[in-house]
């Protein structure tokens, strides 16, 4: 039976005191003792073994015994995303691109994004949950939400995509992929980008791409472009 498993954004000291919620789950609801074992992970790679020494259920002390160190993934793969209208579809995204494991994930603000709110401290537990729960030691990068405009600007991926609608020539996804490092894809909203957005885009050297013969709920797309780029398939 595997350990149970942790984050903490700081592992640094071979004494950690747990926050509430943490430590509640660790005492009350696992019931763990003093003596017993549990992994922790600081999102970054770092996985530790650990002892709990204070079962107090509101600050849990654990002694960490053992710490390696898991290699980065070779292809970081980051998937640039418009916000949805509805809440739930976003974040189911959020949780199955985390296990497939994508390395960041940036909300987009697009000229038909409905929706403009973002719980960024939401979004991220659920991001922490998924690492964990697929017994993983790299958390995402959670961007803040950025205009589609600003984030055509930028740059910094080797690979560079956007899958589109609009008709025309449009390679798979796999035919695309070279030996890089870095890949970024833009999903865009329900109603696709706009033909100005995917002019901008196309003019940052972003090749367009098609992700299979069927039309594809923005969330479903996301997950497909995913899996296709972590896998290199």
């Amino acid at each position: 039976m595997s350990l149970p498993f942790f984050y903490l954004d700081q592992l640094n000291a071979p004494s950690v005191v747990l926050d509430e919620d943490t430590s509640k789950h660790v005492v009350q609801v696992l019931r763990m003792k003093k003596g017993e074992e549990l992994l922790l992970t600081d999102g970054k790679g770092t996985r530790a073994r650990a002892v709990v020494s204070d079962d107090n259920r509101k600050r849990c002390e654990v002694t960490v015994i053992s710490t390696e160190k898991e290699e980065e993934r070779k292809h970081r793969v980051t998937i640039a995303i418009s916000l949805l209208k509805n809440a739930s579809r976003f974040e189911w995204f959020l949780e199955k691109a985390t296990e497939i494991g994508v390395s960041g994930i940036i909300p987009l603000m697009c000229e038909r994004t409905e929706k403009e709110r973002f719980r960024h401290d939401r979004m991220k537990s659920i991001l922490v949950s998924a690492m964990l729960q697929s017994q993983q030691s790299f958390l995402p990068e959670l961007h803040h939400p950025t205009e589609f405009s600003k984030l055509a600007e930028q740059d910094g991926y080797q690979n560079k995509f956007i899958a589109h609608c609009l008709p025309g020539q449009k390679p798979s996804l796999p035919s695309l992929q070279k030996n890089a490092s870095t890949s970024i894809i833009l999903i865009g909203p329900e109603g696709d980008f706009t033909s100005n957005e995917i002019q901008q885009a196309l003019s940052k050297d972003y090749l367009p791409v098609s992700l299979g013969s069927t039309r594809l709920r923005t969330e479903t797309a996301g997950i497909v472009a995913a899996v296709l780029l972590v896998s290199g398939l």
